[in-house]
């Protein structure tokens, strides 16, 4: 015991460890194809397609003007330090592989988002009464059941 007691033990003083040894290092991630403006307040961002496999999509552009998008100026956004694409159609705008960076006002977005979404209810409620139409006495349809649940395991037992 005693000579337990005498022996020097190599151990670093608790004064000498810091947090800052035991990071962990900077994980990597690779970039975005399509990088993310700066939010601004009142604006909706949008990539809008301007080719497809070399072919050029006027009918899109023009559509989607027409919706109230406008190209982004590359001048009013340095941070997403993009290279023009080659042959261009819209010189000093952020383009990156055929798709155009588009801003419109925050509640021309929100009126056209909540447009097709009650295009699309409109559309599955008519699907529903076609199913439903088909309702027989002898042999009746369930009615559609559009509630989704997720169980792990044995349920809850």
């Amino acid at each position: 015991m005693a000579d337990n007691n005498n022996e020097e033990t190599k151990r670093t003083p608790r004064s000498l460890e810091t947090r800052s040894d035991n990071k962990r290092p900077t994980e990597w991630k690779p970039p975005s194809v399509l990088p993310d403006p700066t939010p601004q307040k009142g604006w909706a961002f949008r990539w809008v397609r301007t080719s497809m496999t070399g072919q050029s999509d006027n009918t899109n552009v023009s559509m989607r003007f027409r919706e109230g998008w406008e190209p982004v100026k590359a001048v009013d956004h340095p941070e997403l330090s993009v290279i023009p694409d080659h042959e261009s159609r819209f010189p000093g705008c952020v383009e990156v592989g055929g798709l155009l960076l588009c801003k419109a006002p925050e509640e021309t977005a929100a009126a056209r988002s909540q447009h097709y979404q009650q295009k699309a209810a409109q559309q599955m409620e008519s699907v529903d009464q076609a199913y439903m139409r088909e309702n027989d006495p002898r042999m009746p349809v369930l009615a559609p059941d559009r509630r989704s649940r997720t169980t792990f395991g044995r349920g809850g037992s």
